[in-house]
C-alpha cells in the first residue's frame, strides 16, 4: 500500500475510500495534499475494479478548505487566487463530478469554504449529525469557488444560496437535508459504517449507468429540452449495448437476482 503525506487511501471490496488526513488543521488543503488527492481519485477514475468512491475527512473536521498558512502570503501581500484555483481546485471538482462511477460523501463535522463545496460535488452527500456547512469565503472577501457557485443555486435556489454566500450561516445537518443540500443525516457513531454499505452496494450495480446517468444530469443544467431528449437517446442507445444491461434483462427474464460487472 502506497503511503501519503497528508490523505489515507485504502480499496476493498471494489469501494475507494479517501480520507483527507490532516485533523489538526481540520483537513484543510496545502499543494501537496491537492496533488495527492488528485493522484488517487485519477487511479479510482481509470481503475475498472475501482466501482464506487467514498470521500471523508479524518478527526472532528471534514475540511475547512484552503490552508491559509501553506500560500505563505505577508500580510497585506496581492496574490493571484485565480491560479491557485485553476490549478488546484477546479481540476479536483472536475474530477469528482466527471468521475464515471457513484462518489459518496461522508461529512464528520465541519465543511467550509471549499470543504463545503468539494462536499457538494459529490452524489450522494451523508452527513453526521453534528455536521455543520458554512461558506465562510465572505469573511475574506471572496466568492464561493470549488463549484459553489453553480451548485448551490440549483440545490437550494438563488435566495438560500446568497444568504449562505453572504451571511455565512452555520447550516446543520438536519437543515442541508431540510433544503436538499445533502441526501441524508446519520447518528456520528454510524456515518461511515451507512455509507461504507451503501458504497458496497453501489459497486455490484451497473456501474456504466450510473456514468451515463451523471453525465445526463450534468448536461441537463444547461441543455433545452430537444437537446436534452436527444442527449437521451444517444446515452440509452450505448447502455442498451452494456454487459450490465444484457445482464439486468437475462436476470430478470430469468428471475434471479443480477450479476452487474460494471462494463
Amino acid at each position: 500500500m502506497v503511503s501519503y503525506e497528508s490523505i489515507l487511501f485504502d480499496v476493498e471490496d471494489s469501494v475507494a475510500c479517501l480520507t483527507l488526513n490532516r485533523p489538526d488543521s481540520l483537513n484543510s488543503f496545502t499543494a501537496s495534499m491537492h496533488a495527492e488527492v488528485a493522484e488517487v481519485l485519477g487511479r479510482a477514475a481509470e481503475d475498472a475494479t475501482i466501482r464506487a468512491v467514498v470521500i471523508t475527512g479524518a478527526g472532528r473536521g471534514f475540511c475547512a478548505g484552503q490552508d491559509l498558512n501553506d500560500r505563505n502570503v505577508a500580510p497585506g501581500e496581492r496574490v493571484d487566487l485565480g491560479a491557485s484555483v485553476e490549478a488546484f481546485y477546479n481540476p479536483l471538482i472536475r474530477r469528482i463530478t466527471s468521475m464515471e462511477k457513484p462518489v459518496l460523501c461522508a461529512v464528520n463535522g465541519v465543511a467550509a469554504g471549499a470543504g463545503a463545496n468539494i462536499a457538494l460535488a459529490c452524489d450522494l452527500v451523508f452527513a453526521a449529525r453534528s455536521a455543520k456547512f458554512v461558506e465562510s469565503f465572505a469573511m475574506l472577501g471572496l466568492i464561493p469557488d470549488s463549484g459553489g457557485t453553480w451548485h448551490l443555486p440549483r440545490l437550494v435556489g438563488m435566495a438560500r444560496a446568497k444568504g449562505m454566500a453572504m451571511l455565512m450561516p452555520k447550516i446543520s445537518a438536519d437543515q442541508a437535508k431540510e433544503w436538499g443540500l445533502i441526501w441524508e443525516v446519520v447518528d456520528d457513531d454510524d456515518l461511515m459504517t451507512t455509507v461504507m454499505g451503501l458504497a458496497r452496494h453501489l459497486a455490484t450495480q451497473p456501474t456504466k449507468g450510473f456514468g451515463y446517468t451523471k453525465q445526463a444530469f450534468s448536461a441537463s443544467m444547461t441543455n433545452s429540452l430537444d437537446e436534452q431528449l436527444e442527449l437521451e437517446k444517444e446515452l440509452m442507445r450505448v447502455a442498451g449495448f452494456t454487459d450490465d444491461y444484457a445482464e439486468g434483462v437475462k436476470a430478470f427474464l430469468e428471475k434471479r437476482p443480477p450479476v452487474y460487472k460494471g462494463r
